[in-house]
């Protein structure tokens, strides 16, 4: 039998149990994806990560990401997570390593600061879509227990991606946001037919700290609601600049979020997007993290 080193990371906050949850298992090597499933399910996170040796001559470490039902090509905040590890074991140095995915090889910058790390990934390939068609514009909304005059007009309906797609559903205000309380079953129903498994609700706040605050639901895949969502809030930014949608000056739209406040693990994050000809190229998101615990299983 191995010894496996397993942990629970809070990424995108410094602050133990806030934050959005994901394990983490350093030396996964040996394990087989069935044992890697077991292992997310019984964790219970909405991702847990797993680093393995690469497989690609290019790529620095491989990780797969499971939910507690399913693999999934790329998680932002599991991403987040493990190269916070990864570092923390190693001592590393500042330094840009490439991270092996199932939605290909990214760059992952881990820069250190006072004995701790912040953790910079860069996103998969851009998509955004055009407007959802009303019906389906209508179905989202009733599953969201939203009315027409609750959206934020101004803001179209629509799927963007970094890798893994997600619906950009702008609406009216905070207290809006707060009480929002989806009908889950009918959100899953309404994915297989957009190919789009995770509904990203968002208000805009131009005149606070942080420009986006958010709710990030995806049953289909197990998570009912997701704390803080690197998937989202990247693929958000380029929905924002495709749409013109806020101000840019130069090459690049930076802006904060803050995702998590209603169910009570509040996490910020940076989103950075790089822009030519006024098209976004790249996406990074920027955050840090904090071990909550470490054990270990044998298998």
């Amino acid at each position: 039998m191995k010894k496996y080193r397993v942990y629970q990371v809070d990424a995108f906050t410094k602050i133990k149990l806030a934050g959005n949850p994901a394990g983490v298992v350093t030396n996964a090597e040996g394990l087989t994806e069935k044992q890697m499933q077991t292992i997310a399910r019984e964790l219970n996170n909405s991702e847990t990560a797993f680093i393995l040796p690469p497989t690609k001559n290019q790529a620095d470490i491989k990780i797969r990401f499971f939910t507690p039902t399913t693999e999934v090509p790329i998680c932002g905040h599991a991403t987040i997570g493990a190269n916070f590890v990864r570092a923390i074991e190693n001592n590393l140095d500042s330094q840009t390593i490439i991270q092996e995915t199932g939605a290909g090889n990214l760059p992952i910058e881990i820069s250190k600061r006072n004995n701790t790390y912040q953790i910079m990934m860069t996103q998969g390939d851009i998509s955004v879509a055009e407007p959802l068609d009303m019906t389906t514009q209508s179905r989202i909304l009733n599953a969201l227990g939203l009315t027409p005059d609750q959206r934020n007009q101004k803001f179209p309906m629509a799927i963007a991606s970094t890798g893994a797609a997600k619906v950009m559903i702008a609406i009216d205000s905070e207290s809006t946001l707060d009480n929002l309380k989806p009908d889950l079953e009918a959100l899953k129903s309404i994915t297989p037919d957009i190919n789009c498994n995770g509904y990203y609700v968002f208000v805009v706040t131009p005149d606070e700290e942080h420009l986006i605050h958010g709710r990030m639901f995806s049953p289909a895949s197990g998570i009912n609601e997701d704390p803080v969502t690197g998937n989202a809030n990247g693929p958000l930014g380029a929905y924002l600049v495709k749409y013109n949608l806020v101000k840019i000056s130069g090459n690049l739209l930076e802006f904060s979020i803050i995702q998590g406040e209603k169910i009570k693990r509040p996490g910020t994050m940076l989103v950075r997007v790089f822009l030519n000809h006024g098209q976004p190229v790249k996406i990074q998101i920027v955050g840090e993290a904090v071990i909550a615990f470490k054990t270990e299983i044998y298998l």
